[in-house]
């Protein structure tokens, strides 16, 4: 991708909702607001959610097996912890993986911007 295609293409991003996934394993859901050069990246109204530690899905998984009337056995659901943290910079070298967060009429007229 060129650099002033790469540039429209971020410039569309401004003030859409991502979901950033950090090397900790968190997750922030915010306002895309800016980057820059080294990658960071900058979100507003930002949540932050947490997985839970893996002693509590191996409780929730023994407990699953004592109880048998769930569904399916094979799967265990446990809730992210989550806290507002409004602005804030999500440093580019623990970013892991960014998804944007639409609908579906949204991703239309972003294909039609793109070409």
């Amino acid at each position: 991708m060129d650099e002033s295609r790469a540039v429209r293409f971020l410039e569309s991003l401004l003030g859409k909702s991502l979901r950033v996934h950090t090397t900790d394993t968190r997750m922030f859901s915010g306002i895309f607001r800016c980057t820059d050069a080294d990658q960071n990246i900058i979100l507003s109204s930002t949540f932050e959610y947490r997985f839970p530690p893996p002693e509590a899905v191996q409780k929730a998984a023994q407990n699953a097996d004592k109880t048998a009337a769930t569904e399916n056995p094979e799967t265990v659901k446990l809730n992210m912890t989550s806290r507002l943290i409004g602005l804030v910079v999500i440093p580019g070298q623990h970013i892991t993986r960014i998804e944007l967060e639409e609908i579906p009429e949204q991703a239309r007229a972003c294909e039609l911007f793109m070409r």
